[in-house]
């Protein structure tokens, strides 16, 4: 047990004994934390389509979403702290900037800093039974891991949910195929669920649990969104970002991706029921959310636009929020939710998460905006493959995100965003053909995923360069966008006359809080510019010390 955690726990006792100070609160009284997380899960539902008609959100159907949103709080403006899977997870985890996280602020190589507090292990020491199935934080389930790693994972009913497409367009009969899968995430859930004789159903002991498909993760069957869920590619056009080519292979790609959300849906739909099964919906929190923007498709995963940071967030809790239905326009961040769940939970929160919580807006009967001091989010973003760039250089940025605009910081400008293809910084100089791009991510550009999308903009990259550069091209080092009246983000007003009053209140406000956080990044020392953090991933050594705080 780390000092922390031994700490920690000490002084839960000590609490107990003592009568003073905050008291977790015992057995039946103590919410069940239940995350459903889906991998590259963007902002795609169709609650979403029903208060902005007329969008993409229009045509996919997320019933089981919306139901928790109905019951609870749906969040319109919800970010992750990173676009990568790993940062982003361990924010998430440890209720703070990725930034803050040493080796697990990187993808490849991450390692995880057991003196960092994680909200499951806490819950674990405050009594909680705790387990996941499917995804938690990467890489892999090691016993040390910040969930409780495989000791404490529920998969042996199989993981063929996270190829949802590849498996069931395997099966004749696609209902059937769909099916299958579905009764694995049953017996999965349940092998948490009833672990317990009587089932938790009395209420004993609270638990925690994850559940964590991957299947929005690349690769999906092309085709298979119209054929396993009956989404019409053609129904997206003139739907799609200005960003985009708005082209049938680039429709079909969409498609199939919304095909993998509501697949994910029906698989949240397991989970409800088997909570009401043992008779534990009305007293858990359940919050339904993604790591970040779609994979493989212009300015979503690995960016800092809305598209790659934005994400849905719904949160249901029938005994902890008074005023359900309601629609909050709050800018909340991932990494809210672990002093969240701790602070229902009764435990203490660790001075080292610099997030906040969310209890008083669940508690709050106001829609719309609820908190005035929320009214920004801070974004960013280091290495995520190692070898997207030929020396395992990170691509830095960090943003702020408010109202009105979205402020960017290309730490390293001559870098390639992306990371670099042959022909742009990388050997040999042919680019590799369509059927490469599309299968091979490390081919060409390898934080942008492999994917039908890619290989369309690269391969017609003389005919249509506007979408090559939008793709994967270099950025300036400041980037500046009026979101309400240029959503796409297309004009950077950076360097305009009207807007730089803006812009200089944004930097201060940016670099003011990089600073106050701790961020290695603006620092003297710049750790993720040297090793371990441009290490190969498979040339992993140990947790540098992490830095100190300035708050």
């Amino acid at each position: 047990m780390s000092t922390i955690r031994y700490l920690l726990l000490a002084a839960f006792f000590l609490t107990l004994a003592s009568g003073f100070g905050p008291t977790v609160v015992q057995g039946a009284e103590r919410p069940n934390i239940v995350m459903a997380f889906a991998d590259d899960w963007g902002k795609y539902a169709s609650a979403y389509g029903e208060l902005v008609p007329g969008g993409i959100n229009d045509h996919v159907s997320t019933p089981n979403f919306d139901e928790v949103a109905g019951d609870g709080v749906l969040f319109t403006r919800a970010f992750v702290s990173a676009p990568s899977c790993t940062p982003c997870r361990s924010s998430l985890l440890s209720g703070q900037h990725f930034w803050r996280c040493n080796r697990a602020s990187i993808l490849q190589g991450a390692i995880w800093d057991m003196s960092i507090p994680a909200y499951p292990l806490l819950l674990e020491d405050s009594g909680y039974r705790i387990g996941h199935t499917y995804k938690v934080w990467s890489p892999g389930t090691p016993a040390n891991a910040p969930h409780g790693g495989s000791r404490r994972a529920h998969n042996r009913h199989g993981s063929a949910f996270n190829r949802f497409s590849q498996t069931a367009m395997k099966h004749a009969d696609r209902d059937a195929g769909k099916q299958v899968l579905l009764d694995e995430v049953r017996k999965n859930v349940r092998s948490f669920l009833d672990a317990d004789s009587d089932g938790n159903a009395d209420g004993d002991q609270p638990f925690c649990y994850w559940f964590g498909p991957t299947n929005c993760h690349r690769k999906w069957v092309a085709g298979s969104g119209k054929e396993l869920w009956g989404i019409d590619p053609d129904s997206l056009k003139g739907k799609l970002p200005s960003f985009l080519p708005d082209v049938p292979v680039v429709r079909e790609d969409f498609a199939d991706y919304l095909g993998e959300v509501q697949a994910f849906d029906a698989g949240l739909g397991v989970l409800i029921e088997e909570l009401k099964r043992i008779g534990a919906y009305e007293n858990t929190i359940l919050v339904v959310s993604g790591d970040h923007g779609i994979p493989g498709i212009t300015r979503g995963k690995c960016s800092l636009y809305d598209l790659g940071t934005q994400v849905p967030l719904a949160i249901r809790w029938p005994k902890g929020i008074p005023h359900a239905g309601r629609v909050v326009d709050d800018f909340v961040t991932l990494p809210d939710l672990a002093p969240t769940f701790l602070d229902a939970a009764g435990v203490n929160i660790p001075d080292h998460m610099t997030a906040r919580s969310l209890y008083p807006i669940l508690k709050s009967s106001a829609s719309g905006l609820v908190d005035a001091q929320r009214d920004a989010v801070f974004t960013g973003r280091e290495r995520h493959v190692a070898s997207a760039r030929t020396d395992n250089k990170p691509y830095p940025q960090r943003a702020i995100r408010t109202d009105q605009y979205l402020y960017i910081i290309n730490f390293e400008p001559d870098r390639w965003p992306m990371g670099t293809g042959p022909g742009f910084g990388a050997a040999p100089a042919t680019m590799p053909d369509y059927e490469v791009l599309q299968n091979n991510t490390f081919a060409a550009f390898g934080d942008l995923d492999a994917s039908p999308t890619k290989a369309w903009i690269i391969t017609n990259r003389e005919k249509s360069p506007e979408f090559f550069q939008y793709a994967v091209g270099r950025n300036p080092e400041y980037e500046l966008y009026d979101i309400k009246r240029d959503p796409h983000c297309t004009v950077n007003l950076v360097d305009s006359a009207a807007s730089a009053k803006i812009r200089t209140k944004l930097h201060k406000r940016l670099m003011d809080e990089l600073m106050q956080t701790g961020d290695p990044r603006v620092s003297e020392n710049v750790i993720f510019e040297s090793a371990p953090f441009t290490d190969s991933f498979r040339n992993r050594r140990k947790p540098s010390k992490p830095q100190t705080p300035k708050r």
